[in-house]
């Protein structure tokens, strides 16, 4: 499966770190997702091993990833406009840093990730979505209660 994923698309080790790398340098820079990034990681390197591994298992189903992405998500300060904007850097990336096919492989992927992890953030603040419908952080919110 892998082999075929790679074959179709070019997808490979050094693309998904080129990926990964850029993305997160305008994460990082942006005024909406910095603080949020910001606040919790400290050291980087770390977190974008963690990453390329991620990416890596979603992208080419390599099953070199083994955290669990949600809980990390769900006691962060986000809502729709944060995973909009998450989503139109990594679009923006994907489409600077890989081919037509590879971008749109890794796209496809990006937008269930975020769907998924907004319903979760959703869910963790008490709030249920129906299809269609996207989470808005009521103002002054804090960490959802555990």
């Amino acid at each position: 499966m892998i082999e075929q994923i790679r074959a179709g698309t070019g997808i490979d080790e050094p693309m998904i770190a080129r990926l990964v790398d850029a993305f997160y340098a305008k994460v990082r820079a942006d005024p909406l997702l910095g603080p949020v990034f910001d606040a919790r990681i400290a050291d980087w390197e770390p977190h974008l091993q963690q990453m390329r591994l991620f990416w890596s298992s979603v992208a080419l189903m390599s099953g070199v990833y083994h955290g669990r992405p949600m809980p990390k998500h769900l006691p962060l300060p986000v809502d729709a406009a944060h995973f909009d904007r998450w989503l139109e850097l990594f679009e923006a990336t994907a489409a600077e840093v890989c081919p037509p096919a590879a971008a749109d492989h890794f796209i496809e992927r990006a937008r269930r990730i975020a769907e998924s992890l907004e319903l979760g953030v959703a869910g963790a603040n008490g709030v249920l979505l129906r299809r269609g419908d996207r989470y808005v952080r009521p103002p002054g919110a804090g960490s959802p209660a555990r």
